[in-house]
């Protein structure tokens, strides 16, 4: 009994703990937000395939950013892709912006995001790129928020994804996992100094990344944003995240499709990141409320404290919410239980079995060959001085 209290305890207390730090970040930063001292021009890359929800409104919102010189390149693999058509219409709504659309693809890599993208990359005009999904709203000041988070011990900066406007049920569990969940994690992760890289949203030094062995060494894993965690650390510079991660409007979601994306990303997390992927078990409000129903039901602990519990877990998550402008209605809640229900099947699913699909294609992380990932890490590591000088003349350069 002594071992499941202390288990309650614990969990609640980095519950609790890791919401406490990220808000006083958050609040921290609102009151004294660095702003970038140079704006270099920047390239931001946009992959699309196929019409999603939301995609007009988030693809339009690249043409609508404060920052004086920037270059907007779309990818598609195919011509005939329906988002094609789309990407060709806002080009033409926008002249005084420059915009390409890129088609084809190059087969270097396991993922095909990166064989998409990679024709953006080698086309791009300029050293500083920003790599954004195509269901991301870019709010204006984007680019100046990725590049404040920039210094001379930085090799990335990216940003989770905030899932916002839920229309239903199955969009708010997303909501609930994307959010007080994952983006907390990762927050916390980044203010306690080992950031790790989200997809989503990513800002890269051309130069840097070509000095460590160039775009293709990012097909490493079977996602991009793992090999870049891994690139970059292996070099010891940071992983940085934008203060406000940006949103990703939600619309209506099928609960189905939230759980394949959620096993694909734990999946994943398993294949890059073993070691780190093992206490996902721990985390989340399930296991250690069944502690606290059954120290309830023995006696050892008042009949009310599992609701008690409860409320102080959720509490924590809902002030989270409220403070980043997350969704934070009363409809959040269930969604957030039914997620913390659902993390120990997640986790245990994520064991067995490697296949998932990502946009039609069928992928399994046995792609994710750690030999290739270890001669990296041994190339990169005989880098590493050269490296971070690099990261500190890009920022000297900067500011020039």
């Amino acid at each position: 009994m002594t071992l499941l209290i202390w288990f309650a305890a614990l969990a609640l207390f980095a519950q609790l703990a890791s919401i406490a730090l990220v808000i006083a970040v958050k609040l921290r930063h609102r009151e004294r937000e660095h702003r970038p001292s140079a704006r270099p021009p920047v390239t931001l890359i946009r992959p699309i395939c196929g019409l999603e929800n939301n995609l007009e409104r988030c693809l339009a919102s690249t043409f609508e950013l404060d920052w004086p010189v920037y270059e907007i390149l779309f990818c598609v693999s195919r011509a005939d892709d329906p988002a094609a058509s789309l990407a060709r219409r806002l080009i033409a709504e926008h002249p005084h912006i420059a915009a390409r659309l890129l088609v084809g693809e190059d087969l270097f890599s396991a993922n095909p995001k990166l064989n998409n993208v990679v024709k953006g990359w080698r086309t791009a005009r300029h050293d500083w790129i920003v790599m954004t999904d195509s269901n991301v709203l870019m709010p204006s000041d984007t680019i100046e928020r990725m590049m404040a988070r920039w210094d001379s011990e930085t090799g990335l900066v990216c940003s989770p994804p905030a899932g916002t406007e839920p229309e239903n049920f199955g969009a708010r569990l997303e909501s609930a996992w994307l959010d007080s969940f994952q983006a907390r994690w990762q927050l916390f992760a980044d203010a306690a100094g080992f950031g790790f890289a989200q997809g989503k949203s990513m800002l890269f030094s051309r130069q840097l990344i070509s000095h460590l062995g160039g775009f293709e060494r990012l097909g490493e894993e079977v996602a991009e944003d793992a090999a870049a965690t891994i690139l970059i650390r292996s070099v010891g510079l940071k992983v940085r995240l934008v203060h406000q991660p940006f949103p990703q409007p939600l619309g209506r979601r099928d609960i189905g499709a939230v759980w394949k994306r959620q096993l694909r990303w734990a999946r994943l997390r398993r294949a890059s990141f073993p070691v780190y992927f093992l206490p996902e078990i721990l985390i989340g409000g399930a296991l250690p409320t069944a502690a606290v129903i059954a120290l309830a039901a023995t006696g050892t602990l008042p009949a009310a404290a599992p609701l008690v519990y409860l409320a102080a877990w959720y509490a924590g998550e809902l002030l989270l919410a409220r403070t980043y402008g997350w969704p934070s209605e009363w409809r959040i809640l269930p969604a957030m239980l039914t997620r913390d229900l659902l993390l120990p099947a997640l986790f245990v699913t994520a064991w067995f079995g490697s296949g998932f699909e990502w946009r039609g294609n069928a992928m399994t992380v046995a792609d994710n060959d750690n030999t290739r990932s270890a001669r990296l890490r041994k190339a990169v590591a005989r880098t590493r001085d050269k490296a971070r000088e690099k990261a500190r003349a890009l920022v000297t350069a900067r500011s020039h």
